[in-house]
C-alpha cells in the first residue's frame, strides 16, 4: 500500500501529459530552430503551446518564456530586475522571510554584490500584508518578490494588492507562483505582476520544465547564453516534448479547477481536524487562507525525521518541509519565520494531498500519525521532561 501525500514536492505525471509527450516525440522530432519542414512543424507546435499557456495566464504569447523549471525562472526574473535597477542606482529589494530557497539564495548572491534586501517578517498565520510591502518601499527599491503560496505551509499571500502597490509606485514585482499555478485561477494582468514563475511538475506535468511570464517591456537578461531560442533570452534547444506535456497538464488541471479544489479542501480539512486532536500539536499557518491541499503540523517532543521514516514504513509518503532542502539538518526556515522555536520546528510534518486521494486515506493518515507520535513520545527523554514539568510545554 502507498498513500502519496507529498504533492507539494512533486506530482505524478498525468496520463494526458505523458501521452502528449510521447506523441510529440514521435511527430514533432525536428529542431524548432531549423528551416526545413520537420523543424518548422516543431516550431509550429512550440508556438501552439506558448499560445495555449498565454491564454490560460491572461497574457500575450511573446510574454511566455520556457525554462528548465521554477528555480531557473526565479533566478532569471530576480537577477534581471535587480541588474536593471542597479543601472538606475536602485539596489534595494523587498521580499519575505519565508520565500523558497530559489529566491532566498538568489538574494543572498545579490547581497554579496552590495544590494540591500528587506526581509519582511511573517506572523504566526503565515500571511504578510500589502501594507508591510508599502512601508518597506524606498526610492531605491528596484524589485519586490513575494511568493503566491508558501510551499511548506500552503498559506496564500495578497498578491493582487501587492501588485497594485508596486504598479502604483513603479517598482517591478515578481511572484513565485510555483505552488499556485494549476491549483488556483489566476490572470497575470489582474495580479499586476511583472514576472511570474511556474514549474510543470507541481501540476502533473514533467520535471525539468517550467515557464516564466515577463510582462512585455520589462527587463529580461540571460542566464543561459548560446542561441536565439526563446527570442534570444534562453539559449539551448527547447525541450518540446516536456513543454507539450506541461501544456497538456495545465489545460487539464484548469478545466476541472473548482471541482478538484473543492474535493481536495475537504480532504485537507479532515487532516486538520484529526491531527488537531493530538495533544501539544499545532497547525502552521492560517486555517482559512491556504491552498486546498497543503497541511503542515508540528508535534512537540519528537523529531520530524523519525516521524517520516515510521510513516513511510506504514506506506505513507510525506515530508517535513521543502524537498529542495530535505538533506539539511536545520529546522525549516519557514517555521522559524513564523516564530516557532527550533525544538518545536524540528518536529514538523507536511502533508500535501490532491483530488486522487480519498477520505479513507485521510483517516488512515490521521490514525497512523497519532500512533507514531505517541510511540516516539514514549521513547523521548525530552517528552518525559515535559510531562514531569522539568521543561515547559511550548505548544
Amino acid at each position: 500500500m502507498l498513500i502519496y501525500a507529498d504533492n507539494a514536492a512533486t506530482t505524478k505525471i498525468s496520463p494526458a501529459a505523458a501521452d502528449e509527450m510521447v506523441h510529440c516525440m514521435k511527430q514533432f522530432w525536428g529542431n524548432p530552430s531549423s528551416l526545413h519542414t520537420p523543424g518548422q512543424k516543431a516550431a509550429e507546435k512550440l508556438a501552439e503551446c506558448r499560445a495555449e499557456i498565454a491564454q490560460i495566464m491572461g497574457c500575450l504569447p511573446k510574454e511566455i518564456y520556457f525554462t528548465g523549471g521554477g528555480s531557473e525562472s526565479d533566478n532569471q526574473a530576480i537577477l534581471s530586475a535587480a541588474y536593471a535597477g542597479a543601472k538606475k542606482g536602485k539596489k534595494h529589494i523587498v521580499t519575505t522571510a519565508f520565500e523558497h530557497h530559489a529566491v532566498l539564495h538568489t538574494l543572498r548572491k545579490l547581497e554579496k554584490e552590495r544590494f540591500s534586501v528587506t526581509y519582511l517578517p511573517v506572523g504566526p498565520d503565515g500571511v504578510i500584508s500589502a501594507e508591510q510591502v508599502a512601508e518597506a518601499l524606498t526610492e531605491e527599491t528596484a524589485l519586490v518578490t513575494v511568493m503566491y503560496a508558501n510551499n511548506e505551509i500552503g498559506t496564500i499571500q495578497p498578491i493582487m494588492e501587492i501588485g497594485g502597490i508596486c504598479r502604483e509606485k513603479k517598482v517591478l514585482f515578481h511572484c513565485d507562483a510555483v505552488q499556485a499555478v494549476g491549483h488556483m485561477a489566476m490572470n497575470v494582468e489582474e495580479l499586476q505582476a511583472d514576472y511570474l514563475t511556474a514549474s510543470a511538475h507541481k501540476f502533473n506535468g514533467p520535471r525539468g520544465c517550467g515557464f516564466l511570464y515577463a510582462k512585455w517591456g520589462t527587463p529580461l537578461s540571460n542566464l543561459i547564453e548560446g542561441g536565439a531560442q526563446e527570442r534570444g533570452k534562453r539559449g539551448g534547444t527547447e525541450n518540446l516534448a516536456a513543454i507539450a506535456g506541461m501544456t497538456a497538464a495545465l489545460k487539464e488541471n484548469i478545466s476541472c479547477l473548482e471541482e478538484n479544489a473543492k474535493k481536495t479542501a475537504k480532504l485537507r480539512d479532515l487532516l486538520i481536524g484529526g491531527l488537531s486532536e493530538i495533544p501539544h500539536s499545532r497547525l502552521n499557518g492560517s486555517r482559512e487562507i491556504r491552498l486546498p491541499g497543503i497541511v503542515n503540523f508540528c508535534f512537540e517532543g519528537i523529531e520530524g525525521e523519525s516521524l517520516l521514516l515510521l510513516l513511510d514504513e506504514k506506506g505513507i509518503a510525506a515530508s517535513s518541509g521543502s524537498a529542495c532542502t530535505s538533506g539539511s539538518l536545520d529546522p525549516s526556515h519557514v517555521l522559524l519565520a513564523l516564530g516557532l522555536p527550533h525544538e518545536v520546528a524540528h518536529g514538523s510534518l507536511r502533508l500535501s494531498v490532491n483530488e486522487e486521494n480519498t477520505e479513507e486515506e485521510m483517516q488512515y493518515i490521521v490514525d497512523s500519525v497519532k500512533e507514531v507520535v505517541s510511540y516516539l513520545r514514549e521513547m523521548s527523554p525530552v517528552w518525559e521532561e515535559l510531562e514531569k514539568g522539568i521543561r515547559k510545554f511550548l505548544l
